[in-house]
């Protein structure tokens, strides 16, 4: 008699171990864009990393599982489906890019747009995924990702690269080049590819080598694949770095509907496909399970290799780099809640609602804590204060009370004060309208600051738009609505029947400089004012930019889930993990505003990496001794001094005020970056910050107030044995410090 649990425990033991699979991946990758963050590895020496896992790792791991393939167990009309699913993705982006885009770019954009929606990071990211979940119950659908990552590489990608090399043709007006040449180009590019080249390789020696790769390669082989896993994904994390930087507000649609198609569009038609196409196989079970594996795969984020595209046509750079950085960290909820929907045997709706109330508490819970630390960032930052950071911090609001009204529900539904409900009810629906409302209010304020220093609607419209909408829809749910009894979701508990910116002024200080010989320790130093109205006065657009995104896409998953419920009586599985989804974005919300504004870089970050390297080194390093310097920067410091100390502090040293009738020569951190990239002494800005650290530690410079490190940024630094000279100027500041 067979076990009815069977399938279900079976499922369960096989998603329990896409948890950690997930945290294996995103935490390496962390770690990686923790080693970029923090200048431990810079943008030079992660190419060489990038260099060995493209062209020795993952060429090696290729060639090793294309020889052992077993081509009996392949289902080939799943193949066939995912074929058809990318290319019909890749046609759709390519011919929508092209009838869009303006004429000057248009043939770039369709080839890189296209890649990026239909090449996956198959090797990295997706196979340790789909080793935990399918190891153990259908083996054979690892070698399916060696097998469907060539359609891309060998197919479609020559066809993106031909459209970037018409424009590369079109740009450089030389039409001396005919056709034929360039489809050469394109061939001879793809053939360069050793990827490419070892993916032929392996199949030519899978047939003469019999599936066996013989005994004195076979641990060499092994090495080289070996070693791919962790460290592409450690690269992952690298190539990560900065790439928000770039994000822009005129990128911010085409990322919208990039990230579209990637992460819904491609699932659902792969999906579709393969339930489409794969009639040969006669059983029900391992047809439905192909069809979930084919939906999890889509979901699969952009591979990093597109960046390095966008960098060798120079074309779209700020829109891949972005987006990729996007798709990896979205996949990673789709990912998880795909797979434990998907996977499940039976469905029973109370065990689903529970489910669905224990995702909701746990990360209400996490984000409380989130959201506690972001709050408290931008007050004790006094970036509350400063527009937009006043709306944004309104949207904190909201979404902090948001879980709160989460996490007294699970308590309030379960007893039988009525009263208690509707408050509860009544709290949470306001804070998450609102939640809604305000990326709206913040994108406006964005756009309306952006060509004067202040709005011309006043803060508190925002604040009465931003709070009464939502206390007006709520009412109105509260009103035309009735209780459902027995639900314990929230969303559910009514049904409805009708659907200042401005600047402190600087108080100028006391002459409290001319205490001071060759460093500024006095908190009325006017340079040190202008640093800290500088990091209060900093809008954070590119970040706003992305809160609001990632937000919008939040909105839009929560607006399908409702037209995806009117219009379909039996809405099935996939809607069932829209809701997840829509769960998860709208009590997790936090935790995006925490990762891009709860570590505050004058706050949070630099006393911090201070503080680590004072305990790193046992004492402070201005208390060093010559002696007690590391080799490296005793030979930094003395090279410097003895060749490029004159020129540099002739180039960028400047006088500056800082006081009623004091001047001190200093310069900006950016400054002396810049100008160790043009004289030779780094080749990027990760290996100017390095340098710049070395002077500092051997007292060639330092901090005007000593409390940060050397960085890329406008902190002014003072050469050694800066004097402050007294002057007849005016009191007045010069406008050249506040800008």
């Amino acid at each position: 008699m067979t076990n009815p649990d069977g399938p279900a425990l079976s499922s369960a033991m096989t998603i329990e171990k896409l948890f950690p699979a997930l945290l294996e991946c995103f935490g390496i990758i962390l770690c990686g864009y923790v080693a970029g963050r923090a200048n431990i590895i810079t943008p030079t020496q992660a190419k060489g990393l990038g260099n060995f896992v493209s062209k020795f790792a993952l060429p090696a791991l290729l060639f090793k599982n294309m020889v052992l393939l077993d081509f009996g167990d392949v289902i080939w009309s799943f193949l066939w489906s995912i074929l058809v699913a990318k290319v019909s993705v890749f046609v759709i982006v390519c011919v929508l890019t092209l009838i869009v885009a303006s004429p000057d770019s248009r043939y770039s954009k369709a080839g890189l747009f296209s890649i990026f929606a239909t090449q996956s990071n198959d090797f990295a990211l997706g196979y340790p995924i789909v080793e935990a979940l399918y190891q153990n119950t259908y083996p054979e659908y690892l070698q399916y990702i060696y097998l469907v990552a060539p359609v891309s590489l060998m197919l479609l990608n020559p066809i993106g690269f031909a459209f970037c090399e018409i424009q590369k043709w079109k740009d450089e007006g030389n039409h001396q080049q005919t056709k034929i040449l360039i489809a050469g180009l394109v061939v001879l590019q793809v053939l360069k590819n050793p990827i490419v080249f070892m993916v032929v390789i392996g199949i030519i020696a899978h047939f003469v080598l019999h599936q066996t790769i013989p005994a004195f390669m076979a641990e060499f082989v092994d090495g080289l694949a070996n070693s791919f896993g962790g460290a592409a994904l450690f690269y992952l994390g690298l190539s990560m770095v900065g790439q928000l930087r770039k994000l822009t507000r005129s990128t911010v649609v085409t990322l919208i509907l990039l990230i579209t198609a990637k992460l819904l569009l491609m699932p659902l038609i792969c999906k579709d496909m393969v339930d489409l196409l794969d009639n040969s196989n006669t059983s029900s079970l391992n047809h439905s399970s192909l069809s979930n594996y084919a939906f999890l795969y889509g979901v699969f984020p952009t591979a990093p290799s597109v960046a390095i595209y966008a960098v060798y046509y120079n074309a779209e750079l700020e829109v891949v780099t972005s987006g990729m950085v996007i798709s990896t960290f979205l996949s990673a909820p789709i990912m998880y809640v795909s797979a434990w929907l998907l996977s499940s045997r039976w469905m029973d709706p109370q065990f689903l609602m529970n489910s669905l109330q224990s995702v909701s508490f746990n990360i209400s819970i996490v984000s409380v804590v989130a959201m506690v630390w972001t709050i408290a960032v931008m007050i004790l930052s006094k970036k509350f204060k400063k527009l937009p950071h006043m709306f944004t911090v309104n949207l904190f609001v909201a979404q902090f009370l948001t879980c709160i009204g989460m996490i007294l529900w699970k308590f309030v539904v379960k007893g039988d004060s009525f009263i208690g409900q509707v408050l509860t009810f009544t709290l949470l629906c306001i804070s998450l309208y609102s939640t809604y409302v305000w990326p709206g209010l913040i994108a406006l304020s964005l756009v309306l600051m952006k060509n004067r220093k202040d709005t011309r609607v006043s803060p508190g419209v925002f604040v009465i738009i931003g709070w009464g909408v939502p206390t007006l829809v709520t009412a109105a749910l509260l009103i035309c609505g009735k209780k459902m009894s027995g639900t314990i979701d929230s969303s559910f508990f009514y049904v409805v029947f009708l659907f200042s910116w401005w600047l402190e002024s600087v108080k100028y200080p006391h002459d409290n400089c001319l205490k001071c010989e060759n460093r500024c320790e006095s908190t009325d130093c006017l340079l040190v004012q202008v640093e800290e109205l500088q990091q209060v006065a900093d809008r954070q657009v590119a970040r706003h930019v992305l809160l609001c995104l990632l937000l919008t896409v939040s909105l839009l998953a929560n607006l399908s889930s409702c037209l995806w419920l009117l219009f379909n009586r039996v809405p099935g599985r996939l809607y069932l993990e829209l809701v997840f989804f829509c769960a998860v974005a709208n009590y997790g919300q936090g935790l995006l505003s925490f990762a891009l504004f709860g570590l505050d870089k004058h706050l949070i970050i630099l006393p911090f990496k201070k503080r680590l390297r004072n305990l790193w080194y046992g004492k402070k390093q201005e208390e060093q001794l010559p002696s007690d310097l590391p080799e490296d920067v005793r030979m930094t410091t003395m090279q410097f001094i003895k060749y490029h100390k004159e020129q540099c502090f002739h180039d960028i040293v400047k006088k500056r005020r800082c006081g009623r009738r004091t001047v001190v020569d200093c310069f900006l951190g950016c400054e002396l970056v810049e100008w160790l990239q043009q004289v030779g002494l780094a080749q990027d800005c990760g290996e100017a910050v390095l340098y710049g650290i070395r002077l500092q530690q051997g007292g060639v410079l330092q901090c005007i107030n000593q409390e940060y490190g050397f960085q890329d940024s406008r902190l002014y630094y003072l050469p050694p044995k800066s004097i402050f000279i007294p002057t007849l100027y005016s009191t007045e500041i010069p406008s050249m410090l506040l800008h």
